[in-house]
């Protein structure tokens, strides 16, 4: 299990014991991570994946709180895990995306442009380890929309893009819950980038093959 899920079942324990109630304030930072036998950062990002799906509340200067938990709330945070952890249907919307990607990224490798390498190096600019997952994500979902783009098929940059848009959810989640999942994608993405601007069509279709497959086999393991 991720040091991240863990966190996060930890707390949901809390709230199942009674020990956090609707409307109660979480502890210090601190005092919560020694508790629960956790470390500050993977406590930090529990409590970010809690406040996703509405299971908590943080308040910048205030502090973090559960949330009503109201029958609305409740039943969007488990339509959210639901979705991702029984709709096994995802995994074949990576699969799909696992064949189709690389072959259109062969193809823009042949015809991108040096103004469209610059649009797609500049998604990565102030992207770090500090970056939020939902601005990750969107550079991502930026990223790949540019690459599909740049192929200059309308069909298949219409249906990449559908795909994609379908697997948002599980991409914000990985994000939250997979250690170093930002410096994985920046890494793999500026790779990608390099072999774009040399024009090697073969090592593009690599690399975007094992970018996609990676978020796959972390999804499978989760489901």
């Amino acid at each position: 299990m991720a040091v991240t899920d863990e966190a996060i079942d930890k707390i949901k324990d809390m709230l199942l014991r009674g020990e956090l109630k609707a409307g109660d304030r979480l502890p210090p930072e601190k005092e919560l991570s020694d508790r629960l036998g956790l470390s500050r950062s993977s406590l930090r990002e529990a409590v970010k994946a809690l406040a996703l799906i509405r299971v908590l509340d943080v308040r910048r200067g205030d502090g973090t709180y559960v949330t009503s938990l109201d029958a609305k709330l409740l039943n969007e945070a488990v339509a959210f895990v639901v979705e991702l952890h029984q709709d096994r249907s995802i995994l074949e919307l990576f699969e799909v995306r696992r064949i189709l990607e690389p072959a259109t990224a062969f193809i823009a490798a042949g015809k991108i442009s040096p103004e469209q390498l610059l649009e797609l190096r500049s998604t990565m600019d102030g992207i770090d380890e500090n970056t939020a997952v939902e601005e990750l994500v969107a550079h991502d979902l930026e990223f790949h929309r540019l690459i599909s783009r740049a192929a200059g098929n309308a069909y298949l940059e219409s249906l990449l893009d559908a795909l994609s848009g379908s697997t948002v959810r599980a991409r914000v989640w990985r994000g939250l819950t997979q250690d170093k999942a930002v410096a994985h994608t920046l890494s793999e993405h500026k790779a990608i980038a390099d072999a774009l601007a040399r024009g090697d069509a073969e090592l593009v279709r690599a690399l975007v093959t094992v970018h996609i497959s990676g978020v796959e086999a972390w999804l499978r393991q989760a489901l």
